[in-house]
C-alpha cells in the first residue's frame, strides 16, 4: 500500500514520494532551550520518532535533523535572571531535553545542530536575500536586517493567507522597518546584552533572527530541497511561513512535505505559562514508567489535540500492562521469542494499513490489542502455533512503536513492589491450601484475585500473576 502523509501546505493527504529512492531527509524544529522540557516538547519529538521508525521499517535510510535554538531573546533574558552565562543556561536545559528524549526511547537525530554553529550559513543566506531584493538593511542605520514580506508574492502560501488580510503585530517594533509584516533576519545587538551573544557581520554586530536559523540549518544538512519539514502546529505561523518564504525567495525549493503535530491540552484547556498549567517532563516521568508515558503520548493521532487529565497515565498503564502481561505469559509458554531480520514480515495487515494512512496510530494500537486478545485465546486453548504467530506479531508491533515490552509485573516504584508483595502472599497461601488439599480455600483465593483484576497461572517454575 502507498504510504501517505497529510501535507499542511496543500491541506491534503499526499502519497509520499522521496526525492531520492530509498532515502528520506527530515528537518524537525527542535527546542528553544530557555527552560525545562514540557509535555508538548515530548509529544512533538515522539511524533517524528514514530514517523522515522516507520520509514526505517519500510526500508528507507532516514536522515533526521533536529535543531537546538540556543540563542534567543528568552535565553538571554532567563540567563540574566539566573545570573548564568547565556550559553551555560542553554546547555543546561539542552541536557534536560536529551535526558527526557532518552528515557522515552526517542532515537537520537542523525544531526543535532545548535543555531550558534551555523552563523556563517545564516549570514550567507541573508546576503543572498539582500542581493535578490527580498531583504533590506534597517532604515535607522542599525545592524537590523528585515525580510520584505510584501515583495514575495507567495507569502502566506503555507497557511493559505494573503498578506493584506493578516493582522500586523500590534506590539511589533517598527523602528527601521518598511512594513509591520516584515520580519527580522538579523538583530542588532541591544544595550546591555553580553558581548558573547553578538557576531560580526557585514550588517554590523548582532545575532540571528529565529526564522533564518532553521532555514540555514535545514539546507546546510539536507540541501536546498529535501523531503519533510516537521514541527508543532503552533510553529506553522509565523515561524514556518517565514522559513518557507525566505528560503524560496533565496532560490531554495526547501521542503516537499510539511507536517504539523497537534498540541497538548490540560484538562481541556490550552497548556500555557500564563495559565500556570504546564506539565513538565519530570512531572510526567515521575508518575509512570517511561514506556507507559510513551504509550500515552503516542496514543492519539499525531494531528489531533492530546488532552492531559487526571487518570490518563493510569489508563495507559492498564492498557499497556495487558500487552506486557501477554508477552510475559507467551514467553513462559514458548521460551524466547525471536524475530527475523525483516520486522515488517511479522506485522498484521491492519497495522500496516493504519501506519501507511498518515500514521494512524490509534488504528495501529487497535490492531495490536486485537492480536493480544487472539494470543490470549491461543494460550488458553494451548494452541502453540497460533500463540507463536500472535506473540511474534505483538513484539514486532511494539518494536515499530518503540515500546519496551519487558518487565511486565516489575517496577522500580514503591506501589509496584507493595502490590507484588501482597499478591505473592496470597499466592503462597493458595499453594499451601492446595498442598493441604483445601481446594475450597484455594479456589476462594483465586476468585478473590480474579475479582480484583488479577489472573494467576500455574507453571512448572511456579505460579505467575498478571493484570487481566
Amino acid at each position: 500500500m502507498t504510504f501517505s502523509l497529510f501535507d499542511s501546505r496543500t491541506q491534503s493527504l499526499r502519497a509520499f514520494v522521496p526525492l531520492n529512492e530509498g532515502q528520506v531527509g527530515i528537518y524537525l524544529c527542535g527546542p528553544t532551550v530557555q527552560g525545562l522540557p514540557h509535555v508538548g516538547h515530548l509529544r512533538s519529538a515522539l511524533v517524528y520518532d514514530q514517523l522515522r521508525r516507520w520509514l526505517e521499517v519500510k526500508g528507507f535510510d532516514v536522515t533526521l535533523v533536529r535543531n537546538v535554538t540556543d540563542i534567543d531573546d528568552k535565553v538571554l533574558e532567563n540567563a540574566d535572571n539566573t545570573g548564568e552565562e547565556w550559553w551555560a543556561l542553554a546547555y543546561r536545559f539542552e541536557v534536560e531535553f536529551n535526558k527526557a528524549y532518552s528515557l522515552l526511547a526517542i532515537k537520537p537525530p542523525t544531526y543535532e545542530p545548535r543555531a550558534t554553529g551555523a552563523i556563517p550559513e545564516m549570514i550567507a543566506l541573508i546576503e543572498r536575500l539582500i542581493e535578490a531584493g527580498y531583504a533590506y538593511r534597517a532604515e535607522d542605520d542599525s545592524a537590523n536586517v528585515y525580510f520584505a514580506a510584501d515583495k514575495w508574492a507567495d507569502y502566506g502560501e503555507l497557511t493559505n493567507q494573503r498578506i493584506h488580510d493578516m493582522d500586523a503585530d500590534a506590539e511589533a517594533d517598527l523602528r527601521g522597518k518598511r512594513s509591520p509584516h516584515d520580519f527580522a533576519l538579523w538583530k542588532a545587538q541591544k544595550l546591555g546584552e553580553p558581548e558573547s551573544a553578538a557576531w560580526s557581520t557585514p550588517f554590523g554586530e548582532g545575532r540571528p533572527g529565529w526564522h533564518i536559523e532553521c532555514s540555514a540549518m535545514a539546507t546546510k544538512y539536507l540541501g536546498s530541497n529535501f523531503d519533510i519539514h516537521g514541527g508543532g502546529l503552533d510553529l506553522r505561523f509565523p515561524h514556518h511561513e517565514n522559513e518557507l518564504a525566505q528560503s524560496r525567495a533565496a532560490g531554495d525549493k526547501f521542503a516537499n512535505y510539511w507536517l504539523h503535530n497537534g498540541l497538548v491540552n490540560v484538562q481541556g484547556q490550552k497548556m500555557s505559562k500564563s495559565l500556570g498549567n504546564s506539565i513538565f517532563a519530570a512531572d510526567l516521568l515521575g508518575q509512570a514508567k517511561p514506556a507507559v508515558v510513551r504509550y500515552y503520548l503516542g496514543s492519539a493521532h499525531y494531528r489531533s489535540v492530546l488532552d492531559y487529565h487526571d487518570g490518563v497515565l493510569t489508563e495507559a498503564e492498564t492498557a499497556f500492562g495487558r500487552i506486557q502481561n501477554f508477552v510475559s505469559r507467551a514467553q513462559r509458554s514458548l521460551g524466547d521469542i525471536h524475530l527475523g531480520a525483516q520486522v515488517i514480515d511479522y506485522l498484521p495487515e491492519a497495522f500496516i494499513t493504519a501506519m501507511d494512512e498518515d500514521l494512524a496510530i490509534p488504528a495501529a494500537l487497535a490492531s495490536l490489542h486485537d492480536t493480544v486478545r487472539e494470543g490470549n485465546t491461543a494460550l488458553d486453548s494451548n494452541d502453540q502455533a497460533a500463540l507463536l504467530k500472535a506473540a511474534q506479531s505483538v513484539i514486532a508491533m511494539l518494536d515499530v512503536l518503540g515500546l519496551d515490552h519487558s518487565d511486565a509485573n516489575s517496577g522500580d516504584n514503591g506501589e509496584s513492589r507493595v502490590l507484588d508483595a501482597l499478591i505473592q502472599g496470597l499466592i503462597a497461601e493458595r499453594n499451601a491450601a492446595r498442598a493441604a488439599k483445601d481446594f475450597a480455600r484455594s479456589d476462594a483465593i483465586r476468585d478473590q484475585l480474579k475479582a480484583a483484576g488479577v489472573s494467576i497461572e500455574d507453571a512448572a517454575d511456579g505460579t505467575h500473576w498478571s493484570v487481566i
